[in-house]
């Protein structure tokens, strides 16, 4: 399965996931580009007009919902983490360590792309723990 999501400007899709995310480009057209997102292909598909806006609330954080997720190592969470703010990047929530101390501690962060797609980078210091009760 190939996660996608819709953008409504794809110079500015190449921008973001190319330069500030540092993805390699893939195979093209003039309405979508895939990505090479951690091994995982990855797809921006031109649709313009589209909208966002709803949060749900975990950790004390307004987590934007939808939002499309990806489970980091920890080092490669934090070298992302300082490529992003090394870009300027507006964190939606800023990169914490949320449920420390509990059953699915984790690092996580969430921003926004060009086209308001919310995305989710997070990383677990113990990888059972992903979908632990």
């Amino acid at each position: 399965m190939s996660p996608a999501l819709v953008v409504v400007d794809l110079a500015a899709a190449r921008r973001f996931y190319g330069e500030v995310l540092g993805l390699e480009q893939g195979r093209s057209s003039d309405t979508w580009v895939d990505w090479n997102l951690y091994g995982h292909q990855f797809v921006t598909h031109l649709a313009p007009g589209r909208s966002q806006g709803v949060h749900n609330p975990v950790d004390g954080h307004d987590v934007p919902v939808p939002h499309f997720g990806l489970i980091l190592a920890v080092p490669e969470f934090h070298k992302l983490a300082g490529r992003l703010r090394a870009a300027g990047t507006a964190f939606v929530i800023e990169p914490y360590l949320r449920f420390e101390g509990q059953t699915g501690e984790q690092w996580t962060m969430f921003l926004l792309d060009p086209a308001g797609n919310a995305l989710e980078f997070k990383a677990f210091a113990d990888d059972s723990q992903v979908f632990a009760p």
